[in-house]
């Protein structure tokens, strides 16, 4: 270790949590624009040149993100196939046809298309495959202000991640090896998924409500018609669901089927339109890969310092006073730390402490909720509200910070306190 380093263990934790804390505030505030991945990397970067985390604990970090790495880029491919070969288009014209010229029924559609896509693809892929299509809709429809619109793409990526263990890669994370059945899972979640489904729906109408009203939809949109390539990325994206819900339900990692499912269909599309792959190498967005595995770093040089076994031995005690305070308690304040890390690195530690605390499944359940909705309440809460942003500047629209709390203030508490409630009711 460098010698103007501390060297006592007390002072090499407060630098381990020093480096983590502003390699996630830049991260999370993006100074001089930098993309957040480059914040990521050059704090971890750091804990190993201080000589605050060994490479092989470091390389050992990046390891345990394998399987969402996989994922997401088998989702990246899927949904810049369907983008590269018109699906969006198509299915935008779809939408709006079927909107009638009403606002209000265009923003529907969006949501409930939203809640589909979360439920079987995951929160990640609502982010990457939908809010391009979504923008189309709103480019084809003539819609003046689609940001209502894209909004309900962000928060229903969240709102709705908990209704099937696949509906999001963090719900893996959290359980671990104890992850429940699916008939438990449902038993156990469908209630408070709903609850957190619909209370985000009516607080999304609540704000944008003059907006809705205000806005003109176009009736007259011509259908494109669909490629063969739109329709080998569209049954591509079908079956990577069917996949995954097969994978979740008998307890498989969802990484390799998904990158399986995504290079399939990309062979198969570019066989058949005789395309090179050069186009959709290039687009994807490869810098969210970097993102994922500089924070998991971070997590492991967190975990090193004794954080987990302090924090397991806390919540253990809680839980053996009280257990539903504890969910309640749990739940609350897991929400809250996913805003101020984001839930990637909140969801790490806070996975691993449930599994080491061994607590009631009340108070891990309220974590999952925690760690699935909390982060509606700011821009960099979650991994797939980064990844809807970086869809969202691809389009030229930019969301700031504060815009999205003052949206996030009004939706996500109450539906926030419906899906623990009901949780905690049903035990």
């Amino acid at each position: 270790m460098p010698a103007f380093l501390p060297t006592t263990p007390a002072a090499i934790d407060a630098a381990t949590w020093g480096i983590a804390g502003l390699a996630t505030a830049g991260v999370i505030a993006r100074p001089f624009r930098w993309p957040e991945a480059v914040w990521a990397v050059t704090g971890a970067a750091l804990l190993v040149l201080l000589g605050l985390l060994k490479p092989e604990a470091a390389l050992a970090g990046i390891a345990r993100g394998t399987d969402v790495y996989l994922f997401l880029i088998g989702m990246m491919v899927l949904a810049e196939l369907a983008r590269q070969e018109g699906l969006f288009d198509w299915l935008a014209a779809l939408a709006t046809r079927a909107a009638a010229g009403s606002a209000t029924r265009l923003f529907l559609l969006v949501y409930a298309v939203g809640t589909l896509v979360t439920v079987f693809l995951s929160n990640d892929a609502t982010a990457v495959v939908l809010t391009p299509a979504v923008y189309a809709a709103c480019r084809a429809a003539r819609v003046r202000d689609p940001l209502p619109y894209l909004f309900a793409c962000a928060f229903i990526a969240n709102a709705a991640s908990f209704v099937l263990p696949i509906s999001n890669p963090a719900n893996l994370v959290v359980f671990g090896a104890q992850l429940p059945p699916l008939g438990a899972w449902l038993a156990r979640f469908a209630l408070p998924s709903a609850l957190a489904i619909l209370a985000t729906y009516l607080g999304l109408r609540l704000v944008f409500r003059r907006a809705l009203a205000a806005e003109t939809v176009a009736t007259a949109v011509e259908r494109p018609s669909l490629s063969l390539g739109g329709r080998l990325a569209g049954l591509g994206i079908a079956a990577a669901a069917a996949i995954l819900t097969g994978a979740s339900a008998l307890g498989h990692d969802l990484g390799v089927p998904t990158l399986a499912a995504g290079l399939a269909t990309a062979a198969l599309i570019l066989l058949a339109t005789r395309k090179g792959p050069g186009d959709l190498v290039r687009h994807v967005s490869w810098s969210v890969l970097p993102l994922v595995a500089g924070l998991f770093v971070l997590v492991e040089a967190l975990e090193r310092t004794g954080l987990i076994r302090l924090l397991a031995g806390m919540l253990r005690e809680a839980a053996g006073g009280h257990a539903a305070a504890t969910a309640w308690g749990a739940g609350l304040v897991t929400a809250l730390a996913c805003n101020l890390l984001n839930n990637l690195p909140a969801g790490l530690i806070a996975g691993s402490t449930v599994q080491a605390a061994g607590v009631p499944d009340s108070v891990t359940g309220a974590v999952l909720i925690g760690v699935d909705l909390g982060p509606n309440l700011s821009v960099t809460g979650s991994l797939a509200t980064i990844l809807w942003l970086a869809a969202l500047r691809r389009e030229g629209e930019q969301v700031g910070a504060w815009r999205f709390l003052k949206v996030g203030l009004v939706v996500t508490p109450p539906a926030l306190v419906l899906a623990i409630a009901a949780l905690v009711a049903i035990g």
